[in-house]
């Protein structure tokens, strides 16, 4: 190996560690030894600390071993004439260096240093909607840079990282070689759905800075988020990385060779690093080496070809200045193409017809109402969409017609109702189907760039920017990006389709006449399901690339944990895909109808979690509840004192009254774990007559986290009747009530809840 990369990370790694231990020395002396540390809304404490050390850092005092152990990583420069064959010292080097930044930026936070104030700067994800009901609110600024990545958005990213719509993530560190250079990186990564970190600068000037002067929006929604100016801020990118291997693999604190091989082989991360690599770039970049994460720059460095600690070469070269004849946009194609190479990515791009960039990264985008060209749906006007299955002699394949005005006729910022009508004709098409297909509008239509779309049904909300409007994107694209997804993601199934974009005011209200109808038999079709009704469950095992023992099992009374797959869509995907992640599962013999355990689900549970799992109950969180992965929606967990169930949902970060918030719990729950007593769950599991109900069903549940109350309101209500108790919502608490056992148990007396007086959950 290279003396030169040796000597850089070696000399790198012993300055930044003299800085984290100078820095800790002041703050003790300032603050005290007992000060809290800590990252906030993340479990695990500091992440890569716990992870390789086992060492739950919550206090300044409990940095000082971190520091020490990583002394004892550190090495002497190597001889001047000295070739080093090997890449321990290097390494060693590397995870010093996490250590101490780590440190340092856990430091900061005590110091009120943290997250950096940005003037402009905007990071899509701050916003929240207030529809279904079509009105939303419009985005607010975050002039802070990010910081670490909260556990809520770590868990709403894990269905993507586990289904391959997120690939992979992308560490940038520096500075393109020009504004224009530095957006088109990120957009050739955000086409291929690669989630982006930034951090790092070179001579003072980072990549943030460049895609701000761009107007670039960057946040959860976008799939770029920007750590910090400073390249230590690239600790957060590992951190990430890290609590994936705990959260989604299994793995604890201190197992630190298991959870560097999971990142090797499921974790498909590099590292970019833009312009002049100094001593501390080299130094974090060998940390980085060590989780399986190659280096490549864009300028000439040494590199280490050899392969072993990554799947394939450790550090690439790839020169921005010898890429001859080439504009900067094409530069960069061929620079991520490069990077995508040499981790082995597995990227799956869809080729569709319309004049915008298209990819799953802008499926968040936000069109804010001073960027909007036209709107559909919201407070204005109407959209809806509505996926039917017709005969094939009624289908032409590809047609796209448009019955009424089009957006000539819409003055800037206007609106306009309008109706998306798809009808799709296959052999193997079912009327069941229907729904499933639909739901995929959602997606479909969001990928392309300047285009925001919310809700579904006859609720939907969509806005075009003027950027796209520009570049000339109109209302037959809608029809080209259905026709293209829905024969690239469906074509077992879709043979033909075509599409109707209705703006014509008497055939908009004709047709969502009959979409409505339509709605009411799909929900009463799959409402009279039931668990019994059917020979067969489903499995989901997409979660198993991060948590390798975790099954989730699918019924007409139990969708998936994460909220993304009923049975019908597991149905669905099992005709379209019959070797792919959602297979049939015969129930077999009824055990125990009570508590929900069949013969077959038993067996397959066994089979497919690596014997890991003897047996599943279906309808039971005290007794072999169901294995989780870590994309749950809601956690339900047994508080003993209050003879019940508390559940809360991944969006609150309040602290519960079993004294952790939902990112501590989840810990507990995930992972492939089966833990009686909690368990992750989907939130409109809660409404179904099976939700737990060898334990008593929702007259269990004593405290709910509020959010879960406001948005299942009407629902809620009907499962209150059917229970019996029309108030048995209004005697749950929440985090507004209480976050304690006593003053839990003082409100749920105060409304006589019905737990009380239940036999004991135990």
């Amino acid at each position: 190996m290279s003396r030169y990369i040796a000597t850089r990370a070696i000399r790198g790694a012993n300055a930044l560690v003299a800085e984290a231990d100078q820095l800790l020395d002041q703050t003790i002396e300032k603050k005290g030894p007992d000060q809290v540390v800590a990252f906030p809304n993340t479990a695990y404490y500091l992440p890569v600390i716990n992870g390789m050390l086992g060492k739950q850092v919550s206090t300044l005092k409990d940095l000082k071993p971190v520091l020490e152990h990583a002394h004892t990583l550190l090495h002497p420069l190597p001889q001047e004439k000295l070739w080093t064959p090997y890449l321990g010292e290097t390494l060693d080097s590397g995870m010093a260096t996490l250590l101490a930044a780590e440190a340092i930026e856990a430091i900061c936070f005590t110091l009120g240093e943290q997250p950096e104030p940005y003037p402009g700067l905007n990071l899509a994800g701050s916003t929240t909607f207030t529809s279904p009901d079509g009105n939303g609110s419009e985005p607010q600024t975050d002039g802070h840079l990010n910081g670490p990545i909260d556990d809520i958005q770590l868990r709403s990213w894990g269905i993507q990282l586990v289904d391959g719509r997120m690939p992979g993530f992308a560490a940038i560190v520096g500075a393109a070689r020009s504004n224009e250079a530095a957006v088109s990186i990120v957009r050739e990564l955000q086409q291929r759905n690669i989630l982006t970190f930034l951090c790092g600068n070179v001579n003072g000037r980072s990549i943030i800075d460049q895609l701000v002067e761009e107007g670039v929006e960057m946040g959860y929604d976008t799939y770029i988020v920007p750590f910090g100016r400073d390249t230590i801020s690239a600790i957060y990118a590992l951190g990430f990385a890290t609590r994936s291997a705990l959260t989604f693999g299994g793995l604890k604190g201190g197992q630190w060779r298991d959870i560097l091989i999971y990142n090797k082989f499921r974790v498909f991360a590099f590292v970019l690093a833009l312009g002049e690599v100094d001593d501390l770039k080299y130094a974090a970049a060998a940390g980085a080496i060590s989780y399986g994460f190659p280096v490549i720059a864009d300028t000439i460095i040494p590199e280490i070809l050899p392969t072993g600690v990554t799947r394939y070469e450790h550090v690439i070269s790839q020169p921005w200045n010898e890429i001859e004849g080439k504009t900067d946009s094409e530069k960069a194609a061929r620079l991520v193409q490069k990077c995508i190479e040499v981790r082995g990515v597995k990227v799956r791009i869809t080729e569709v017809p319309v004049p915008v960039p298209y990819g799953s990264a802008f499926e968040g985008e936000v069109v804010r109402r001073a960027d909007m060209q036209v709107e559909f749906g919201g407070k204005h006007s109407r959209a809806y969409e509505y996926l039917t299955m017709a005969k094939m002699d009624d289908v032409e394949d590809g047609k796209v017609e448009i019955i009424g005005p089009g957006l000539e006729n819409v003055e800037t910022g206007g609106y306009l109702d309008m109706g998306i009508l798809v009808e799709v004709a296959g052999r193997k098409m079912e009327k069941d189907f229907e729904p499933v297909l639909e739901r995929q509008i959602h997606y479909f239509v969001n990928g392309a760039s300047g285009v925001q779309h919310i809700g579904q049904r006859d609720i939907a909300w969509i806005r075009i920017s003027k950027t796209a409007a520009e570049k000339g994107f109109g209302l037959e694209h809608f029809g080209k990006m259905l026709h293209a997804r829905f024969h690239a993601d469906f074509d077992s199934i879709v043979d033909k389709l075509q599409v109707k974009i209705i703006t014509d005011p008497k055939q908009h209200a004709a047709w969502l006449k009959k979409a409505r109808t339509a709605y009411a038999e799909r929900n009463e079709r799959i409402g009279a399901m039931t668990d019994e009704s059917v020979e067969d469950f489903y499995s989901c095992t997409l979660c198993q690339s991060f948590a390798p023992d975790h099954v989730c099992i699918v019924s007409p009374e139990r969708l998936g944990l994460c909220g993304a797959y009923n049975w019908l869509d597991c149905k669905a995907s099992f005709q379209i895909n019959p070797t792919g992640p959602n297979q049939p599962i015969r129930k077999g013999k009824l055990l125990d109808d009570s508590k929900g355990y069949y013969t077959g689900v038993n067996e397959y549970a066994l089979s497919a979690s690596h014997g890991s799992v003897n047996e599943v109950a279906m309808y039971s969180i005290m007794e072999n509840p169901m294995t989780a992965c870590g994309c749950f929606e809601c956690i339900a967990m047994v508080i003993p004192e209050a003879n019940g169930i508390m559940i809360v949902s991944r969006e609150d970060p309040s602290m519960t009254p079993a004294g952790m918030t939902f990112s501590t719990l989840a810990g507990m729950a995930g992972g492939g774990l089966q833990t009686p007593g909690i368990m992750g769950h989907g939130k409109f599991y809660i409404l179904s007559p099976k939700f737990i109900s060898a334990d008593g069903g929702p007259k269990r549940i004593v405290w709910m986290s509020s959010i879960l109350k406001q948005q299942m309101a009407n629902q809620l209500e009907i499962v209150a009747d059917r229970e019996g108790i029309g108030d048995l919502f209004s005697k749950i608490a929440d985090e507004t009530v209480c976050t304690e056992v006593e003053p839990l148990l003082e409100f749920l007396t105060e409304q006589n809840h019905p737990a009380l007086s239940m036999p004991s959950i135990f």
